[in-house]
């Protein structure tokens, strides 16, 4: 599908704003209904079960390498527990960084719209989800990873670069790619407890965040010139980049005594990562490809970023 049959499709939504405000309605209502608060939901002084791991073993981006091989079972169990909170931990930037883009969005907006009372809401979504993966990291005990310096001071540009598709589409990367790996190890019972009782909250409410930037997306695509196309590509492919490979901050691997640079080489070879990169952004990929931004310029970083082989 090209990026004007993506448009023409999404047309009979587009035609007014009542479309728009009534898909905002049906998320105000779902926030009221299914909303979590993670210091009530989640007991947080039950112990771990030191039997049970963070993240499934297939999914660690060691998995599979001669490195790997050299772990003993509680060396992979506390390598899963660094990389689980290095996932949390981009996951509070990129919160972040989005709240900043939805606060942008909804100072420009209509405040008494349902469209900019539900961009709202989700922000309130997204303290709570940032309160929630702060909390996991001190239960675990591991350091607070994330992107180092540079990538944080770039990330400080997104919300004056981002905009229009690029805005939306750069939602759904901080997302999806995340709620998708979730989602695989939700109802895994041999993954903790504590963990999987954050991920159902996060990928409840995630749903409604996610259904708000895919909609809003076609919408910003249909009023983009084709020149302005070629920018949003850009910076949404470079951001895309970015994400990939913030998730596993290479200084988890002293966890277990590996070299950090060494350790970072092997799991970025690693086809198994490579393709836990690809499986986290799949649907993504395909949604955002058939509205025409992925594609030139960008195509290396999408590569790059193994999101795209």
């Amino acid at each position: 599908m090209t990026r004007r049959t993506a448009a023409r499709s999404a047309a009979p939504e587009q035609a007014t704003g009542a479309g728009r405000e009534a898909a905002a309605e049906r998320l105000l209502r779902s926030t009221a209904a299914l909303s979590y608060d993670p210091e009530i939901e989640i007991d947080w002084s039950a112990p771990f079960d030191q039997d049970k791991g963070f993240i499934l073993t297939h999914r660690c981006s060691l998995y599979g390498t001669a490195l790997w091989e050299g772990l003993s079972p509680s060396q992979r169990l506390e390598l899963g527990k660094h990389e689980a909170a290095s996932v949390a931990s981009t996951g509070i930037w990129l919160e972040a960084m989005l709240m900043r883009l939805l606060a942008k969005h909804a100072y420009h907006g209509d405040p008494v719209s349902r469209h900019t009372q539900y961009a709202l809401a989700e922000l309130a979504d997204e303290c709570r989800h940032t309160i929630m993966f702060a909390r996991m990291i001190e239960k675990m005990g591991t350091p607070v990873y994330g992107p180092p310096a540079r990538i944080r001071a770039a990330g400080d540009l997104m919300p004056a670069l981002a905009r229009g598709p690029a805005m939306w589409a750069a939602i759904l990367v901080g997302e999806e790619i995340i709620d998708r790996l979730q989602r695989e190890q939700v109802a895994d019972e041999s993954i903790q407890p504590l963990m999987r009782m954050v991920n159902k909250i996060h990928i409840i409410e995630e749903a409604r965040h996610i259904s708000f930037a895919r909609a809003e997306l076609p919408r910003s695509v249909a009023a983009t010139g084709r020149a302005e196309m070629a920018y949003q590509r850009a910076v949404l492919a470079r951001f895309a980049l970015i994400v990939s490979r913030s998730l596993i901050s290479p200084l988890v691997y002293r966890s277990v005594g590996l070299e950090p640079s060494q350790a970072r080489a092997a799991a970025l070879a690693n086809p198994h990562h490579q393709e836990t990169i690809r499986f986290g952004g799949e649907k993504l990929v395909a949604f955002l490809g058939d509205h025409g931004l992925i594609g030139r310029p960008g195509m290396r970083c999408w590569r790059l970023s193994y999101l795209v082989s």
